[in-house]
């Protein structure tokens, strides 16, 4: 695990780690909560759209081992984070729930024919009933034990570790629901209910599917940052060897090679070369920059035309992308006035519940009623309160338009950013040029020779720069040609039918301005 642990710029050591287990509100809360608590921690945050939680200590690197295992003790999961592997992992729980949500349909609706039977059958016989409610059972029962995994076991974790979540009072009402109606079935009484029990699970599975897909889909725009980053460099060693290096081993003073065409992973400082960088990420500026030694170069940037040597300034968890996907995902988590009000709700129901169910058993039985009629009370208090919509409505609300807006260009600073809002009335901006589509376009090309177009689309076909790229679109497809030579700032060159074909800036092709 210390092999994952970056050091800042100011001594700290900072770990991502993906978190398994958590499903709600309440379970980011505890995990954050339980890994501040550790001695030398400075800050805990994850990012329940990613399943990122993102640790900064003062101390030694051993600290990451024992984050890990406090989170195992509380009953989570935790490794390195993998942006790659997170999306896979998340489509397998997908799967997993769809799964679990389809056996509990299926069941239920077949079990819902039977009680109908049961609730209108005037002459039905208790034998006939009796024979209904063990055809019920035997579809429950298993049904019950498939489709409630992914609520059982985050209870079960829970409750080894002397701790409650949501899972707890869901496993127990379905439990609970499905022995009395075993008890009930038993004795050959009038009423069970497997359906209740079905129907429950049926229900939960499907806001947690649709909690997980959520959190598949808002976790996109954290993925598409994770693109922008890139995940392996060049270094060159003293000796003059160029290795290959994951982008997290990078340390301050490496010297990295960038070949043209790719990204810059880590805030570097250019040694030697010149290049057009496409800065758009940092800048939002359409057109390359030219660069030269001594500029400096942020991460996520792309080099466009020749290869450079550089020296990184920063490990990849203090560079420019790795803050603005600090602040993506701080805008997706940071916590408005309705986001902590749920929160506050959702950390109260456990205790509310389990307290309610008790009192009502224990009204009834003060009251004179008898064993059955009070436990039948008490599980219908379980029963009819469903957390899911508590711990998850207003959060989900919050991260859907948080990555929506993102995919549109817009980062979202603060938690109460979306509240404040909807109390706007006029917009002003301070710079012009800035309302683009961040892409450009050949406007005139119906005043240019077709010939001449074509002509310069073969060179444009072969570069990476914007504005060839606007060429190449304009022209559509067709041929590229050879030996293309791009220089930085100018243009491109190459031969076609014996003659030097030029295409850059004026007066790279020699037109007087």
């Amino acid at each position: 695990m210390r092999s994952y642990v970056q050091t800042r710029k100011n001594g700290d050591k900072s770990i991502d780690l993906m978190i398994s287990g958590a499903h709600c509100a309440g379970c980011m809360a505890k995990i954050e909560r339980e890994t501040s608590a550790l001695p030398g921690v400075k800050s805990a945050r994850m990012n329940l759209s990613t399943m990122r939680l993102s640790v900064d200590w003062r101390g030694h690197e051993k600290l990451a081992g024992d984050i890990v295992a406090r989170l195992k003790a509380v009953g989570y999961g935790a490794k390195p984070f993998n942006m790659e592997l997170e999306p896979t992992e998340q489509k397998d729980e997908l799967k997993g729930l769809l799964m679990a949500m389809g056996v509990a349909g299926f069941a239920m609706m077949n079990i819902m024919l039977l009680s109908v039977s049961v609730w209108f059958g005037v002459e039905m016989g208790e034998n006939t009933r009796h024979i209904m409610h063990l055809i019920s059972g035997a579809i429950a029962l298993p049904a019950v034990a498939y489709s409630g995994r992914p609520f059982f076991r985050s209870a079960l974790s829970a409750l080894k570790n002397k701790t409650t979540n949501m899972d707890v009072p869901i496993s127990l009402a379905v439990i609970l629901a499905c022995t009395l109606s075993v008890y009930e079935t038993l004795h050959n009484n009038q009423d069970t209910y497997f359906d209740a029990a079905v129907m429950l699970l049926f229900l939960l599975l499907i806001g947690r599917y649709l909690d997980t897909r959520l959190r598949l889909k808002t976790g996109e725009s954290a993925q598409r940052l994770a693109a922008m980053q890139a995940s392996t460099a060049n270094r060159i060693d003293t000796d003059g060897t160029i290795h290959e290096i994951a982008a997290h081993k990078i340390k301050p003073g490496d010297t990295l090679l960038i070949a043209a065409g790719e990204r810059v992973p880590v805030d570097v400082e250019i040694i030697d070369g010149r290049s057009d960088i496409d800065t758009s990420i940092a800048t939002g500026e359409t057109l390359p920059r030219g660069s030269k030694p001594g500029d400096k170069l942020y991460s996520g940037m792309i080099n466009l035309s020749a290869p450079l040597r550089v020296k990184a300034l920063a490990v990849s968890g203090d560079s420019f992308l790795s803050e603005i996907s600090k602040l993506v995902e701080a805008g997706e988590q940071k916590k408005g006035r309705f986001v902590r009000i749920a929160d506050r709700a959702a950390r109260a129901y456990v205790p509310v519940v389990h307290s309610l169910a008790a009192l009502t058993f224990i009204g009834w039985i003060l009251a004179g009623g008898d064993l059955r009629t009070a436990s039948l009370n008490a599980i219908a208090v379980l029963i009819i309160t469903c957390p899911c919509a508590l711990g998850l409505a207003v959060p989900a609300v919050q991260v859907v338009a948080s990555g929506r807006l993102f995919k549109k260009g817009v980062l979202i600073k603060s938690g109460d950013a979306l509240e404040r809002l909807a109390k706007v009335d006029t917009v002003v901006f301070d710079k012009t040029g800035t309302l683009t589509l961040g892409r450009l376009e050949l406007t005139n090309s119906d005043e240019i020779d077709q010939y001449m177009l074509e002509l310069a689309a073969k060179l444009a076909r072969g570069s990476r720069h914007p504005a060839a790229r606007a060429i190449a679109a304009k022209a559509g497809k067709g041929a590229v040609a050879t030996d293309i030579e791009e220089i930085p700032g100018q243009g491109l060159q190459t031969v076609i039918d014996g003659q030097t074909v030029k295409l850059g800036s004026a007066k790279f092709v020699g037109v007087k301005t």
